[in-house]
Formats: structure tokens, sequence, C-alpha cells
């Protein structure tokens, strides 16, 4: 039978599909019933800004503060030094101190727009974990810390098991990663009662050894919950669009291309994604889910506009909703389309179609654009491209020019004033 929580954290989790393990349910249901559990995910600063991948466990910590509990969003200052290995075929390139403090300038803002930061008892922490590693003495960590590991025990976890299984190399730089994530969950919870640390299912091996270390030197009962490694209906990794990484910062990806991805989700995937995405009721997102048709593409709509919402505003979605509407139902241009501006001088003497179509962000590369072209892909002011050597001059640019890769991806182009 399934467990039945009391606490409204875990019937969230459990009704909208975030579950897919915790380490003690029913310890963890009884802490979350007696009062405020602090909670952390860790991020580490690889990229200027998240991604949709990192949306389901932002959506975590919303919900873990929508029904009264303190999350923590710890960035990884110290760890992104070291690069987790998990599931990794490479090791991560290793980053200077300035550019992983932009990388979490970049990441504040977007978590901002997610959880209510402050000194409330249920206000976010904001938190950095190169406040306790960057000072560490290496043999001290070695005698305290280092001593509660079995290496025969961190060769089994399936993160390493799998690099090593592949013959790919494991640096010992990489391998410290999961003693070091082990030690925040202890230092946070001496610092700030955390009790709880949560993330995707590839993270249960850090978690499990951040959950062992705090009993071993404090004798603290603590928890881990992780959430399912999501992937479409039709296979592909969440968070990856034909363009690339699906970012979270408006400046790295428009509004008007973040809510096309949510409106471009398979039918299979629309009622699952409005429980992990949105917070419209259970039984709306399954009503919503199980249309069929040209309804289901309502539904699309509605999910595309609750998740811009949340991310950019009420009026970044509506913008992108009628610049939908305008584009597909009406063909015209749209004033929210993502825009390439080209100079007077680059178009002087005729810029390439192929060119553009890269610029636009429509095709990764030349060859990529001359495919389309042939295969009938590619479109200009909603008519048939046909000629893969076509040079755009002035004159073509005395109005902006809509270029279309099949039917949803859009882009303009205009001469910069």
């Amino acid at each position: 039978m399934t467990y039945q929580p009391k606490s409204e954290f875990l019937r969230v989790m459990m009704t909208r599909g975030f579950l897919a393990d915790c380490t003690d349910l029913q310890g963890l249901d009884t802490a979350l019933t007696k009062g405020t559990v602090t909670t952390y995910i860790g991020y580490d600063a690889t990229a200027k800004s998240l991604h949709v991948g990192h949306l389901l466990n932002i959506m975590m910590l919303r919900w873990l503060q929508k029904t009264g509990h303190r999350p923590i969003t710890l960035m990884g200052g110290g760890t992104t030094k070291v690069g987790d290995p998990s599931f990794r075929s490479d090791e991560r390139p290793l980053l200077s101190p300035t550019q992983i403090d932009e990388n979490i300038a970049g990441m504040q803002r977007v978590f901002a727009r997610y959880l209510r930061y402050g000194d409330g008892p249920t206000d976010a922490l904001m938190l950095n974990n190169a406040e306790w590693l960057d000072g560490l003495n290496y043999l001290d960590f070695l005698r305290d810390i280092g001593r509660h590991f079995s290496v025969n025990r961190m060769l089994s976890f399936e993160s390493v098991k799998s690099r090593l299984d592949r013959e790919q190399s494991l640096s010992f730089l990489e391998f410290n990663y999961m003693i070091l994530q082990a030690y925040d969950f202890l230092e946070l919870n001496r610092r700030y009662d955390c009790l709880l640390q949560m993330g995707g299912s590839d993270q249960w091996g850090n978690i499990v050894g951040g959950i062992d270390l705090t009993r071993r030197v404090i004798d603290h009962e603590v928890y881990g919950l992780t959430s399912p490694l999501l992937t479409t209906s039709d296979g592909r990794k969440m968070g990856k669009s034909a363009g690339g990484a699906v970012w979270l910062d408006a400046d790295m990806l428009s509004p008007y291309e973040f809510w096309q991805f949510w409106r471009n989700t398979t039918d299979a995937d629309t009622g699952r994604f409005l429980k992990l995405y949105t917070e419209l009721p259970v039984e709306e997102c399954d009503r919503l889910g199980a249309l069929e048709g040209s309804e289901i593409n309502e539904a699309k709509i509605i999910l595309a506009n609750a998740v811009t919402t949340l991310l950019h505003g009420a009026e970044a979605a509506q913008a992108a909703e009628t610049t939908a509407r305008e584009v597909f139902e009406h063909g015209g241009v749209g004033d929210d389309l993502p825009t390439v501006e080209v100079t007077a001088a680059e178009v002087a003497g005729g810029l390439s179609i192929v060119q553009l179509i890269v610029r636009a962000g429509l095709a990764k590369s030349g060859k990529e654009a001359k495919r389309l072209i042939a295969e009938n892909g590619a479109r200009m002011d909603d008519r048939p491209l046909t000629d893969a050597g076509l040079m755009i001059g002035t004159a073509d640019l005395a109005a902006p020019i809509k270029l279309s890769a099949g039917r949803k991806r859009h882009a303009l182009v205009r001469l910069a004033d």
C-alpha cells in the first residue's frame, strides 16, 4: 500500500509526481508535521544561468516554502572548483573564481523569481559553500572527515561505477566531490539546523553520503529526497531544444522562445508538465492533459502561459501568446519574435541567406542551414526558401524579414538603426 503522508509538502510531492525516492519517508513526514524544516538543494555555478533542467527542483523548493518550510539555495562556490562527476563522461572544465562569482550572480536573479528571500522563519537563504570549503586545512579534513568514507562503498555508487565500467578516466579531484558535498550537509545541519537535502535521482549517492557523515560526526538524524530524472515522452532529455539549452535568464533566451518551448510540449507530456511546472490544481492538470485533438493545443497554451508567468511575469507571457497567435494563426510577423540586427555595412555587398539562418539561431551551422533549405524546411516571409545561394541586400531589408525553420521556429532580421 502506498504511504499516505500527513504533511502537506509530501502530499504535494507525491500527488504532483516530484518524488522518486526518500531515505526515510515516515521519519521525514513526522519532522515536517512537527514544525519548520530547513531544506537545501545545491547548485554548482558552471554557467551564467540556470536552465529548464533545473526547474523541477526549483519548483520543489517553491512548494516547500509555500507549505511552511525554509529553503536554502546553496551555491557551489567551493564545489564548482572541483566539478561533480556524476554520470558524466569527462571532467568538467575548471573555472576561475571570477567566472564562478559571475555565474552565481546570474543564477541568483533566477531564484529570486521563484523564492522569497529574507529573515523570516520560512524565508529562503542564499548560501555559498566556499564559506566553509575554501578555508579547510587538508590534513585536518582528511583526519576528521575523510576517515568516515569507505573507498569500497564510494566505488559502488552508480555515478562512479558507470564511469569506471566505460573505462573513462576519473580524477582524484572529482573523486573528492562526494566527500565535499557530504560535508556541505554536515555544515548546514550544524549552522542552520538543515534536516533535508533534495536533488535529482542522480544525486542519491552524494545525498546518502551526507546523511551518513552527519550521523557519524554529530549523531544527528537528517533525510534525503530525490526527484525523477525527466525525459520527454519521445526520449529527449528535459530542457534541451533544437537550439540548445533552454535558459531561464531572459538575456540568454527571450521570453517568447521560452514560452514557445512549453507550447511545443508533446501531447503525452502536457498533463505531467502541468503538474510539475505550474501551480494549477492537480484535478485541472489531469483534465487538461486528457484533452485530445485540437483541444490539447489550448492546454499547451495554458501550460506555456503559467510557466512563463512564474519566471518572466504575466505581461511577458501575454505578449508571447499574442505574438504566437499572430505568427501562427494570422501569418503575421509578431513584435516579440527573436530578432537579429544587421548593419548597412554588412549587407552592402550582400549577406547569404545561409549566414542569416545561422545568425538567427535557426540552424547551428551553414551545413545544417543548407540541409534545411534543401529539405524544404526553411521559409522567408512565409514563402518557401529554395535557393541556398540567395544573397540579401539593403533593399531586401527595407522592412524586417521573417525567417522560419519548420512550422514552430521563427526569427526576424532587420537593419540596425
